[in-house]
């Protein structure tokens, strides 16, 4: 954890709308309550996380908060990226989600990762975000980690884009969508649709369009410093625009956004970044299988799926058995076995 620089040293959560986080919860407050650092979150999560968690509004919780864990997903880490981006707040992402492409820790992991913390001993890794401007409706100036995508507003509609880099005019796309990417955002909308894996070592916007019809057919990928405008030509049919999947806008007919890449927003605490490329590169690897996660585990050997299954059903017994102790009749304390540490995953 970083030296504070004021009194108290705060934490801020963001966590997964609905999956169970109360575990790594826990674990924060406690370390937290060692410190004399209260634990704090917006008021929609801490309504559901405990006493142990203060309520702030979203504009003091990114102002005051010193550091910030992400309890979730990808999408609930791109959602803390969004909220602190422009500041030099340390995130730390613990994945309670799925894939988890930018989240290096585990649950398992977070009592270690925490007083790795307070030591000292991890880095941060700079992260760029795209800039959104123009006709972006309700949202205004906005920003995306991963993509954005513009689709026709009707279900199945396809959609036609001028494109222009730095004013001028490059083509038009006649798609499902355009897909503009950052270099982390690559893996993602990106890659499912054909385009390349970009080097999040090089500043850069990558253009993609789904089920491309006629126009630019391929992706392009450009420099940091370009800027990008896509513009709809369409007098009557609107555009539905998504940044990382989560916040929309509606561009309207003979509407336009404008892109840029603005480098370096946001902090990611990183313990050991090789090792986390390394895992991502054998999720990717596994991501163009075809097979799906349940048919992989016919791969597995089985005296491993067996090792599996106990640790996991241990795992449940360990969550659904009480905190208070538990005595027999001559008041003796009720006995439990020791538990197999869970795996990371």
């Amino acid at each position: 954890m970083p030296t504070p620089g004021r009194e108290p040293f705060v934490l801020g959560l963001v966590v997964h709308p609905r999956n169970d986080v109360s575990e790594s919860v826990a674990t924060v407050t406690r370390a937290a309550a060692r410190h004399g650092s209260p634990v704090v979150a917006r008021p929609g999560d801490a309504a559901r996380l405990g006493d142990g968690v203060l309520a702030m509004d979203d504009q003091e919780f990114v102002e005051r908060v010193d550091a910030v864990i992400s309890l979730g997903g990808d999408g609930t880490m791109l959602g803390a990226m969004r909220l602190m981006a422009g500041r030099q707040t340390p995130v730390l992402g613990v994945n309670h989600g799925n894939l988890g492409f930018l989240i290096e820790v585990s649950p398992a992991q977070l009592p270690a990762a925490l007083d790795e913390m307070v030591d000292g001993r991890f880095s941060l890794e700079p992260h760029s975000c795209l800039e959104v401007d123009g006709d972006t409706g309700s949202l205004g100036p906005a920003t995306a980690f991963n993509d954005i995508v513009l689709a026709g507003e009707r279900p199945g509609a396809a959609v036609t884009l001028d494109l222009e880099i730095n004013d001028v005019r490059h083509g038009y796309y006649r798609c499902d969508a355009v897909i503009a990417c950052t270099p982390t955002g690559s893996t993602a909308y990106n890659y499912a649709a054909g385009g390349p894996v970009i080097s999040p070592a090089i500043p850069a916007i990558g253009l993609t369009p789904v089920a491309p019809m006629s126009g630019v057919s391929r992706t392009i990928v450009l420099g940091g410093e370009e800027t990008v405008a896509l513009r709809n030509p369409s007098e009557e049919e609107a555009l539905r625009m998504s940044l990382d999947g989560a916040a929309v806008s509606r561009v309207g007919p003979g509407g336009h956004v404008t892109l840029r890449l603005r480098p370096n927003v946001v902090n990611v605490v990183r313990f050991d970044a090789a090792a986390l490329g390394r895992r991502n590169r054998v999720k990717l690897s596994l991501l163009n299988l075809p097979l799906r996660p349940d048919q992989l585990l016919e791969l597995v050997p089985e005296h491993l799926r067996e090792r599996a299954r106990q640790e996991q059903s241990t795992r449940h017994r360990r969550r659904d058995t009480p905190a208070a102790d538990h005595r027999n009749r001559d008041g003796a304390v009720g006995g439990g076995g020791s538990h197999l540490s869970s795996p990371d995953r």
